[in-house]
């Protein structure tokens, strides 16, 4: 049985359709930003997921709205391919390196979602490229943890260039995820409670 999701988020700033394939299949981002798209990309390709997304939004606002309803609407599509996340590892981590920056994410498709994130001193306040601040990737992230449900602690532990930072991040977060998704012999629910969902 494949694990997938479609989801539609229709608002007066944004347009977001997305279908999710948690066992794998092609990837295809259309988003009015480059650097997201290659961000969405990689989160994808290195999580083993299918991804079928095209987003548009009041860019002429600023990217803000089209990035968080992104990730709302992905963690949404999470959480319902996940279903009563039986048989799944459930908890993961994972560190990804790109140059000189190195990530560490750790999951819990725990049914609450919460996010932890850490980066560099240096980098607050940065931007990965005008109009393009490295903050609107922490609200990615606080979208897409909360509407998926489960919790991240993400840390950018060392970079000194924010794109590598951004890209580190989503690569890491891609391969605890793509570990707490899998599924294991067995079909109970990975809980002392007896369920995730409740």
């Amino acid at each position: 049985m494949r694990r997938t999701a479609t989801r539609l988020r229709k608002t007066r700033e944004t347009r977001v359709d997305l279908t999710l394939d948690l066992d794998g299949g092609a990837v295809e981002v259309e988003v009015p930003d480059g650097f997201f798209a290659h961000m969405l990309e990689a989160l994808a390709t290195h999580g083993g997921l299918g991804l079928t997304l095209q987003a548009s939004g009041d860019t002429h606002v600023d990217l803000h709205h089209t990035v968080e309803d992104v990730g709302i609407v992905l963690g949404e599509a999470l959480g319902e391919a996940l279903g009563e996340r039986r048989g799944v590892v459930r908890f993961a981590h994972a560190y990804a390196p790109l140059d000189e920056a190195l990530a560490r994410a750790v999951i819990d498709l725990s049914g609450r979602g919460f996010l932890v994130h850490r980066l560099p001193d240096h980098l607050a306040g940065s931007w990965i490229k005008p109009a393009f601040p490295l903050d609107l990737i922490v609200d990615f992230f606080h979208a897409f943890a909360d509407r998926g449900r489960f919790t991240l602690h993400l840390e950018v532990l060392r970079a000194r260039n924010p794109h590598h930072a951004a890209e580190a991040a989503f690569k890491a977060v891609a391969l605890a995820l793509r570990q707490a998704v899998r599924l294991r012999p067995g079909a109970e629910v990975p809980s002392t409670k007896g369920t995730l969902t409740a």
